[in-house]
C-alpha cells in the first residue's frame, strides 16, 4: 500500500506529533508499505519522518497562504473582513499551490491520501483527484464559519474523517452531517519515550535563569504559544502564590504556526510576567526538542486552556511521565471519561487564575497526594493511549476508505 500524508505544518505541535506516531507505527507494522509525507512549512517534522524511512517532500505554502488563519479573524473587530480580503488576494497562489500538490501526488501514486490541517483538507480535495481522501481533524471547525463552509463544499471528495476526540467528532458531524463516515480516534503517546524515569532537561539553563536553590519546586505550562492555551492565566496564577513559597515556573513551547495574530511571542510572555511582578519566578524556555525531558523536570504540570481543548496531547504526555497535572475543565480534553478529579488529575475552572493557583498550591502542599495522582495518571495512559492501538485503528480507516464504493 502507498499512503501520502499531507501536513500543513513542519513544526511539532500536537497534530504533527500524532502524525509522527502514526508514521512510526505503520513503518514498524508494515515495513513494505510506501509512505510519503508532503510538508507545507519548514521545521523538525521532516527530519523526524526521514529518520523513520518516510519519503518527504517539501512543498512550502506561498506566504499569502501560510498567513491565512481564521481563529484570529473571529477574535477581533473587522477580522472577517480582513480575512476575506486576505483570502481573495491568495486565490492565485492557492491555485498554483494546488497544481504543485497534484504533481507531487501524481508522482507518488498513492492508494490513499491522509491530510492534517484545515488548509490541507481543502487543498487535497482539489489536488488528490480520484484518490480516496481521509481528513484527520485535530480542532473544532464549528466556530470557524469560513472553514466550515469550505469543508462542506468539498466533503463529497472525502471518504472518511478521523477526529482526535469524541468532542471534535461531534463538532465535525454538526458541520458536515452524516454523509461522510466520522471516526473518533484518540491520539496516542509513546510510552517508552514519555516515562517517569529518564534524563531531565535543565530548564533554568534553557530559560537563561540562574540555577534554582535546592528545594525549589518547579511548575510548568507546556504548550504552543497559541493565545487560548492560557499563558496569561498561568502567569497570573503564579503571581497569586505566596512570595515566600519556593516555586519557579516555566513556560515551555514556542510559536510553531504561521497564521497571523493567533499566538504570543516570547517577548509578549516576558512582558506579561513583568507586569504581574513575577519576571524573576517565570522562565521562558522556548521550543524544546525533547518535551518528555522538560516534563520530567517539572513537579507539577499545568494545562490552562481558556477555550475548549480538542484533545490536549500535552496532558496525556505529562500523565505518561507520572506528573500530577492541574488542568482546565474545558470541553474536549484527552479521554475525558478517564479524567477523575483528585485521583489522576486536578481540575480547575478555565481562565480563573485564583482557582488555578489554589489547585497548584494544594498539590504542592501535599507531596504524597501529588505523587499518588502522578502514579494514577501514568496507569490511565498505559491503559488508554498506546501507539499500537492508534495505528491499527488509523490503518483500518484508510483500508475502508480505499474499499468505499
Amino acid at each position: 500500500m502507498r499512503i501520502s500524508f499531507l501536513s500543513a505544518s513542519g513544526q511539532l505541535g500536537g497534530a504533527e506529533t500524532s502524525l509522527l506516531d502514526a508514521l512510526a507505527s505503520l513503518r514498524a507494522a508494515r515495513p513494505a508499505w510506501r509512505l510519503q509525507l508532503v510538508i507545507a512549512s519548514d521545521g523538525p517534522l521532516a527530519a523526524r519522518a526521514e529518520a523513520l524511512g518516510v519519503t518527504t517532500v517539501s512543498a512550502p505554502f506561498p506566504p499569502s497562504v501560510a498567513r491565512l488563519g481564521e481563529r484570529s479573524a473571529a477574535s477581533s473587530s473587522g477580522g472577517y473582513a480582513r480575512f476575506a480580503a486576505q483570502l481573495g488576494l491568495a486565490a492565485g497562489p492557492i491555485a498554483s499551490y494546488t497544481a504543485q500538490l497534484r504533481r507531487a501526488l501524481a508522482a507518488f501514486r498513492p492508494d490513499v491520501v491522509h491530510t492534517n490541517g484545515l488548509k490541507m483538507h481543502v487543498l487535497a480535495a482539489r489536488a488528490a483527484d480520484a484518490t480516496p481522501l481521509v481528513w484527520h481533524v485535530h480542532d473544532y471547525i464549528g466556530p470557524r464559519p469560513v472553514s466550515a463552509c469550505l469543508l462542506r463544499w468539498n466533503v463529497s471528495r472525502c471518504a472518511a474523517v478521523v477526529a482526535n476526540s469524541r468532542s471534535v467528532a461531534d463538532d465535525v458531524r454538526a458541520v458536515l452531517g452524516n454523509d461522510v463516515d466520522i471516526v473518533p480516534i484518540h491520539n496516542a503517546v509513546d510510552l517508552q519515550r514519555f516515562s517517569p524515569h529518564s534524563p531531565v532537561a535543565d530548564l533554568d539553563r534553557l530559560a537563561g535563569l540562574p540555577a534554582a536553590a535546592a528545594g525549589t519546586v518547579r511548575v510548568g505550562l507546556v504548550a504552543t504559544y497559541a493565545r487560548w492555551k492560557g499563558h496569561a492565566a498561568f502567569i497570573e496564577a503564579i503571581a497569586k502564590l505566596p512570595p515566600d513559597l519556593a516555586v519557579r515556573a516555566y513556560i515551555v513551547g514556542g510559536a510553531v504556526y504561521q497564521t497571523d495574530g493567533s499566538q504570543y511571542s516570547a517577548g509578549e510572555l516576558k512582558d506579561l510576567a513583568k507586569a504581574s511582578g513575577v519576571a524573576d519566578r517565570v522562565g521562558i524556555t522556548g521550543f524544546v526538542v525533547q518535551p518528555e525531558a522538560a516534563l520530567r523536570a517539572l513537579d507539577v504540570v499545568v494545562h490552562a486552556s481558556t477555550a475548549p481543548e480538542p484533545f490536549g496531547l500535552a496532558i496525556a504526555e505529562a500523565m505518561a511521565c507520572g506528573r500530577p497535572v492541574v488542568l482546565s475543565r474545558t470541553r474536549g480534553l484527552w479521554a475525558p471519561e478517564t479524567l477523575r478529579d483528585g485521583e489522576n488529575v486536578v481540575l480547575a475552572p478555565p481562565g480563573n487564575a485564583a482557582e488555578l493557583a489554589r489547585s497548584v498550591r494544594g498539590v504542592l502542599d501535599e507531596e504524597a497526594r501529588g505523587a499518588a495522582i502522578g502514579s494514577a495518571a501514568r496507569e490511565s495512559v498505559l491503559r488508554d493511549a498506546t501507539v499500537e492501538a492508534y495505528a491499527r485503528r488509523l490503518f483500518e480507516v484508510c483500508r475502508l476508505a480505499i474499499e468505499r464504493p
